[in-house]
């Protein structure tokens, strides 16, 4: 069977369904690989590319009439929808929700539709999900237009010529496209805040670097689960109480990234215009849910804006297509493996079976029937565990009476062990010869000193381990200097064995150190 991936047909899409290295790995399934000419210039990949990883180059009313798999990145317009034929398989974004009427049409060709907006959030999908692979990346994207924006450094500097204060960033959701926006403003160097309704993403915030918005406020959230691996709507008073916090924030914030969408509704307004007011001149939002309203109440989609106090609402809503090249080769990962799927024994043939769940959650026509919506999957979405709750803060009553207690229980212990120490010694010196006796005590205060000895001993070495090593070393060699005129032979060869052992160890210690030493000096 033959895969296409005709040119995308929607203004100011760059991005392309197929790259040269997933045309490689589909004809390692079985499949031979069509693609319309000059589709993947715009991302930087040439047909010459293609040709060269074995991919036919042909026009583009030969990819929708030969190709029994069609592959897009943007929802097909009527027109194509229209070239789809009986039997045929598209793959692309298909948004079913709002396309009733091109899902109708859809129906009407007889093609099996699949929507890579529908893959379900289940462990298994995930090398699928493109809209999580899209949304890393504009989230990326996003800070990298705020700074493009922003007249000031993102990290504090302290120069000749003054002192330069980091930029101060929020990021309310911590969806993909926020955790990506998060990692790269605190890579930048900014102070990082992010806001998020669900109060068990606070770890993988902070995991990042940033600080975690908390309200004061008690509500369950709906597990993520139950909606599909995303945030569920909030109350009323929730609402108002983060809009409150959201004020309080407003005018220390240089830069707001919202993030917050649920498929299929509006976007909630969040930053509101009052809030914008309160914001400093030279501030800059991104609003990354402008295709759905915006999470802010100024801004307007596909477009940039400054207000009348100086703040610029960036609502562009091709943020992956303007990073085509890197969108394009993660678009196609999610294509490759979602064809590897549907091809369970690599021999080119499609086998659309609707007992999967990832198959059968992903597909909105089959057959010449409509699929959508899909029911629930039988394993779980992807959603974090409760966070466990916190153990109660103890007074300082309270943690010194623990204190005590605890000193309590170790002086009873090592009370206890002096005491059956001191026994054992009793016992042995009433069987023991006094020579025998005399040769312990030295032995003991041996051991005493020695301890002290080493333990003392400062870390001039690289590590502490090493520095310890040469302090025993060292006491093995004063050991072994005062036996090597024994009398007995076997001892001196001993005692000339542990000094030219332990002197080994103690110039191989710092020969060492002097290496690694040599590591961080210029040359």
């Amino acid at each position: 069977m033959k895969i296409g991936v005709p040119k995308e047909a929607a203004s100011g899409e760059a991005r392309v369904a197929m790259t040269p290295q997933s045309a490689k790995d589909l004809q390692k399934l079985g499949y031979d690989c069509l693609i319309q000419k000059g589709a993947g210039q715009a991302a930087g990949f040439d047909d010459a590319d293609y040709e060269a990883a074995g991919v036919s180059v042909v026009t583009g009313a030969a990819i929708w009439k030969d190709a029994d798999v069609i592959a897009k990145v943007q929802p097909p317009s009527e027109a194509e929808t229209g070239k789809l034929s009986e039997g045929q398989t598209l793959i692309s974004f298909f948004y079913p929700a709002a396309n009733e009427a091109l899902l109708e049409k859809a129906k009407g060709t007889g093609a099996n539709v699949i929507a890579m907006d529908m893959v379900p959030r289940i462990s298994r999908a995930q090398k699928m999900d493109a809209l999580s692979s899209m949304a890393n990346i504009a989230g990326y994207r996003a800070v990298i237009e705020a700074g493009n924006n922003f007249g000031r450094f993102f990290t504090g500097q302290v120069t000749a010529a003054g002192k330069v204060p980091p930029a101060k960033v929020l990021i309310v959701g911590a969806g993909v496209a926020g955790l990506a926006a998060i990692g790269t403003a605190t890579s930048l160097g900014a102070i990082t805040l992010a806001f998020d309704v669900r109060p068990e993403v606070a770890e993988q915030i902070e995991s990042m670097g940033a600080e975690f918005v908390y309200l004061d406020f008690e509500e369950t959230q709906q597990d993520g689960a139950a909606t599909g691996g995303y945030a569920a709507p909030s109350s009323p008073e929730f609402r108002e109480k983060q809009l409150e916090k959201f004020r309080e924030l407003a005018p220390e914030i240089d830069i707001v990234i919202t993030t917050a969408l649920i498929p299929n509704r509006d976007a909630p307004v969040l930053w509101t215009k009052d809030m914008v007011e309160m914001m400093k001149p030279g501030s800059v939002i991104v609003d990354l849910a402008a295709e759905r309203g915006g999470n802010c109440e100024l801004t307007e989609k596909d477009k940039k804006i400054v207000t009348d106090n100086g703040v610029t609402i960036v609502g562009y809503t091709d943020f992956p297509s303007r990073m085509a090249t890197q969108s394009s080769l993660l678009y196609s990962t999610n294509i490759r493996h979602m064809m590897s799927d549907l091809t369970p024994e690599k021999d080119g043939q499609v086998n659309h079976d609707m007992e999967d769940d990832v198959i059968r959650g992903a597909t909105v026509t089959h057959q010449g029937e409509i699929t959508w919506p899909p029911p629930p999957p039988k394993t779980q979405a992807i959603a974090a565990q409760p966070k466990a709750e916190k153990p109660r803060e103890l007074t300082p009553e309270e943690k010194r009476e623990q204190e005590i207690a605890a000193f309590k229980k170790e002086t009873r212990t090592q009370v206890g062990l002096l005491a059956l120490g001191g026994a054992a010694i009793l016992a042995v010196g009433l069987i023991a010869p006094a020579s025998f006796m005399q040769h312990f005590i030295v032995f003991v205060l041996s051991v005493f000193v020695g301890f002290q000895v080493i333990w003392n001993v400062s870390h001039s070495l690289h590590t502490p381990l090493m520095a310890v090593t040469n302090a025993i070393s060292s006491i093995i060699i004063l050991g072994a200097l005062m036996q090597v005129g024994s009398n007995s032979l076997l001892i001196t060869a001993l005692a000339a064995l542990g000094i030219l052992m332990a002197a080994v160890n103690i110039f191989g210690g710092f020969l060492v150190t002097r290496r690694m030493l040599a590591m961080f000096q210029k040359s």
